[in-house]
């Protein structure tokens, strides 16, 4: 009989230690550039509410896995992100665990795009806005506090006390100055970083509160990257196809560039010429979300629960 071992969410967010996380998603990506890994574009099929989202993958040496995701954006008294991700045996095809997945996106795709801003934005890059109120903009407060020592880090939301819970989760992980924004405009205008994490289908910020060399990263899933700043600096993706691939694959904003034009991460990492050309290009990365960043932390989940006996096994 076959033993599957379960992890709540608890369980895994005890597992998932962030440096572990971005070493794993940084080998992730480079593999994925590299060619070791076979993902199809993520499906969805859409509900009243919502979609949900189907993403499987294989990163080789890593693991198999797919992914099962709700996203359902009105949500009020449970998250908008919800769902599980089963993990396999990548030589028998064996189910070996099943995880919950609402810990493991937000906190890869903030990891993710923290990896790219550690890359893109400039070294003297000092001021950190983080616009959205979510489960997702908490988990960029978590990922990108401790990559530098901010003078600041502003949080901005239409609601005030998801920005004050943002600010707050900024300062938990090590932001020495974190407050609470009320006015987009003021927010933005002056930072060096601005992370977008919203459920917007519009622009959340006019392009021209982007100064000059700034990084600009968005993961929102819809279009709240506004298409003007675009060609003021490098586009970087998860995947190339994240230019050819229509939603809710591929990425809204991006839609019609030529694939020739944006660059990988995994390709940065290894090659960081491809990033800022000068201080005064505006760098962008777009995040669609990809499912070898799920086998990459369901497996470094999975690999600590077995060493520590965590979690509950289940005979299939």
């Amino acid at each position: 009989m076959t033993e599957l071992r379960v992890l709540n969410a608890g369980q895994v967010e005890a597992l998932l230690d962030p440096q572990a996380l971005r070493l794993a998603l940084t080998e992730a990506m480079i593999g994925l550039s590299n060619g070791l890994a076979d993902v199809p574009p993520r499906v969805g099929t859409e509900a009243d509410g919502g979609v949900l989202l189907a993403m499987p993958g294989f990163l080789q040496g890593v693991g198999l896995a797919t992914k099962l995701i709700s996203l359902f954006p009105g949500n009020v008294d449970v998250p908008s992100h919800q769902g599980v991700i089963v993990l396999f045996d990548e030589r028998t095809g064996t189910p070996l665990a099943l995880l919950d997945a609402e810990v493991i996106s937000g906190a890869r795709t903030a990891m993710t795009a923290a990896i790219a801003a550690d890359r893109l934005a400039r070294p003297d890059a000092a001021r950190l806005t983080i616009v959205g109120g979510g489960a997702q903009a908490v988990a960029h407060a978590k990922a990108f506090a401790p990559l530098r020592p901010w003078a600041e880090v502003l949080a901005v939301n239409r609601s005030q006390p998801a920005a004050v819970m943002v600010a707050g989760a900024a300062r938990e992980a090590g932001a020495a100055m974190a407050l609470a924004m009320e006015d987009f405009r003021d927010a933005v205008v002056g930072a060096d970083v601005i992370a977008l994490c919203t459920h917007a289908d519009t622009p959340v910020i006019d392009p021209s509160w982007v100064g000059d060399g700034s990084h600009v990263s968005s993961v929102g899933s819809r279009a709240e990257l506004p298409p003007a700043l675009l060609g003021r600096g490098p586009v970087v993706v998860e995947w190339r196809a994240a230019v050819t691939t229509p939603p809710p694959a591929g990425a809204a904003e991006l839609q019609g560039l030529d694939p020739a034009s944006v660059v990988e991460l995994g390709e940065l990492l290894q090659d960081p010429s491809l990033g800022r050309s000068g201080p005064d290009e505006v760098s962008i990365y777009k995040s669609t979300g990809h499912a070898v960043q799920d086998v990459a932390a369901a497996a470094l989940v999975y690999r600590r629960a077995l060493t520590e006996g965590v979690g509950a096994t289940v005979s299939l």
